[in-house]
């Protein structure tokens, strides 16, 4: 274990002997950091919070901090925090509240640059990346694989479907469903992230399976419950791709805030 001198370490906090805290940084007595993690200078580690294996926290994240709730009355809510996450200078991560399920959910593999700040009861996937100082109110889930442009905020109890992208500057308070391109304020859907799916081993027919749903949802005049019933049949005949499909269908049947046009 590397503690810097000057850090300050609850003697109940249960950090793996591999773990690494820089200069000046802060963790509690409800703290716990699983292997090769490292806490960079000047960050606070509080509340109930548990941290996977390989994480980085650069200078100044505050982590497992209150919600910024008014409701909230000092509830032992939770943040927990997978493996092989990077997070930039002065992030903000804070626990879940009772009104939900007392607990803020980071996955795995995630890139999150400087100063973003994750509220309290997030969902957050795993391989996501979300840029410079994006602004994620409480309550909302964003699956695997999305990216979030710079300086975007994210309305409360908005859902991001995996593999979609939102760019810079984008203002989202209606669902993005998956595999969509979106940007703007209000955000605006644009096509399918091709470029990203193809990254991510996307085959071309896969591809066009998904390009074929968004043009049933976005291109074709049909009512939200019609475009529905038409990615069921497609998903039913077994065209390639149809497991993508079903994520569609899932992520449009759970859409609570309507979804981005």
């Amino acid at each position: 274990m590397s503690i810097h001198p000057t850090a300050l370490i609850d003697p109940k906090a249960q950090l793996d002997s591999s773990v690494s805290v820089g200069p000046f940084a802060v963790v509690g007595p409800h703290v716990s950091i699983g292997a090769n993690t490292i806490i960079g200078p000047h960050c606070i580690v509080e509340g109930h919070t548990t941290i996977g294996a390989d994480n980085r926290f650069y200078a100044g994240v505050a982590i497992g901090g209150a919600p910024q709730d008014k409701k909230y009355a000092g509830e032992p809510t939770r943040l927990v925090i997978g493996d092989r996450n990077n997070v930039r200078e002065y992030c903000t991560l804070n626990t879940g509240t009772v009104q939900d399920q007392s607990l803020t959910q980071i996955g795995n593999d995630n890139w999150i640059m400087a100063y973003v700040h994750i509220a309290h009861d997030v969902m957050l996937g795993s391989h996501t990346i979300l840029a410079n100082a994006v602004q994620i109110a409480g309550h909302v889930h964003i699956g695997d694989w999305a990216i979030i442009g710079g300086m975007s905020g994210i309305h409360q109890f908005v859902k991001v479907g995996a593999h979609a992208m939102a760019g810079m500057n984008s203002s989202l308070s209606q669902d993005l469903p998956p595999f969509v391109l979106a940007g703007g304020n209000p955000c605006a859907a644009h096509g399918v992230n091709v470029e990203g799916l193809k990254r991510r081993g996307f085959a071309r027919e896969e591809i066009q399976t998904i390009r074929r749903a968004f043009k049933t949802v976005y291109r074709e005049g049909h009512t939200l419950e019609e475009a529905k019933g038409l990615l069921a049949t497609s998903r039913d005949e077994g065209v390639e791709g149809a497991k993508y499909l079903d994520l569609w269908l899932e992520f449009l049947k759970g859409s609570t805030r309507g979804i981005v046009r």
